[in-house]
């Protein structure tokens, strides 16, 4: 039976259990881009009734409560923060000086002195940031590469937030319902940024989204998240045939004018294709999916060199800030999704609320009006 979300203006979805659950009016989640979304992005597309969100990641203390009280300025519907849970190498025992001696010829090419000694660029999730995130209390908080402890877990819980996390293989999205998640967003191959993959080894990972997306709603009783390579109504819609209950989008809003890319990064992704990505060790020594571009195609055979995450950002960085200066793309991280062709070009509420007309007009065409399908069932 078809279910109706309250406040979204008499629309229908498939299943509203993921609007339910967040207290949006839409089932559009803008992903929690750390190098690109903004307080106005996420606000945006919150006061449309999408769920907007802020990678928090590379934030400190200080700069969490900075950006969410610019958030709760800009709007009063829920919100998310989501932020890295991983594993603090040990450089003592991570060998750089292959990765500094490859990195140096592109240093001298840009007039920077020296690649850096390598250093942790920013640290996991940790006490701090909790008790930080228990005074604040945001409504969302969501993980990348995992959980936090079982207490942080329940700390958050009784404080009243809702928790989600990213799963790239159905083990993985087990384990975060076991480990107390609201919701889980099944991360498909053909998203951009950073693989969510956490349980080793990183190449049970690679599934797409048409084919991990039912396979973990099969496996967990928590609403799921499709995420990868969605651009559009058709992707929504997609998705919803899947067994998922809404969506997270990315590289969508990257060229939306409250995005944080800069206009260099903007041109190459309006120029993009899908086949022009690739997912690559090189920027952070954590896979993550980019357009391709000179650094990554003259060293695609020393991916194994890189410093262990995230302290392959440290040497990285100051060659990444001197190509943005002297406006060139082809020595910069460029995160992007295999859909990236589809971009458009729009304010971030536009865009979500295009993207939800788009989605109705095909669920209408295709009468896509009940809930997940079960196995076996054709769709005539």
């Amino acid at each position: 039976m078809s279910e109706q979300s309250p406040n979204n203006g008499g629309l229908t979805w498939p299943r509203s259990d993921l609007m339910d659950l967040l207290g949006i009016a839409h089932p559009i989640i803008q992903a929690p881009m750390a190098s690109a979304s903004t307080p106005d992005m996420a606000a945006a597309v919150c006061n449309v009734g999408g769920l907007g969100s802020l990678g928090c990641a590379m934030y400190d203390t200080y700069g969490v409560r900075d950006v969410v009280a610019d958030l709760r300025r800009q709007t009063d519907r829920p919100f998310n923060l989501n932020f890295f849970v991983h594993q603090e190498p040990d450089l003592t025992a991570a060998d750089t000086e292959p990765m500094r001696a490859l990195l140096a010829p592109y240093y001298a090419e840009r007039g920077v002195e020296t690649v850096p000694e390598v250093r942790v660029q920013f640290p996991t999730f940790g006490e701090a940031m909790l008790e930080t995130l228990l005074e604040l209390r945001p409504p969302i908080v969501s993980f990348h590469f995992g959980l936090p402890s079982s207490a942080a877990i329940t700390a958050l819980k009784a404080a009243g937030v809702i928790l989600m996390g990213s799963a790239t293989t159905v083990p993985e999205a087990n384990t975060l319902a076991d480990g107390g998640v609201d919701a889980i967003v099944a991360q498909g191959h053909e998203a951009g940024g950073h693989r969510g993959t956490f349980a080793e080894p990183f190449e049970d990972g690679l599934v797409g989204t048409m084919a991990l997306v039912p396979q973990i709603v099969d496996a967990v009783e928590v609403p799921v998240i499709a995420a990868g390579g969605i651009a559009d109504g058709r992707g929504i819609a997609a998705a919803f045939m899947l067994g998922a209950s809404g969506v997270q989008i990315g590289t969508a809003y990257l060229t939306c004018p409250e995005s944080a890319a800069d206009e260099i990064y903007r041109a190459v992704l309006r120029e993009g294709r899908g086949d022009q990505t690739r997912v690559t060790l090189l920027f952070t020594g954590r896979p993550a999916r980019s357009l391709r571009n000179r650094l990554i195609d003259e060293l695609a055979d020393h991916e194994k060199d890189a410093a262990p995450f995230p302290s392959q950002t440290s040497l990285t960085a100051p060659l990444r800030k001197a190509a943005a200066r002297d406006n060139a793309a082809e020595l910069r991280s460029l995160w992007s999704g295999q859909a990236v062709a589809l971009n458009r070009t729009m304010p971030a509420a536009e865009l979500t609320l295009t993207l939800v007309e788009e989605a109705q007009a095909c669920l209408d065409r295709h009468a896509i009006r009940t809930g997940p399908f079960s196995p076996g069932v054709g769709t005539a």
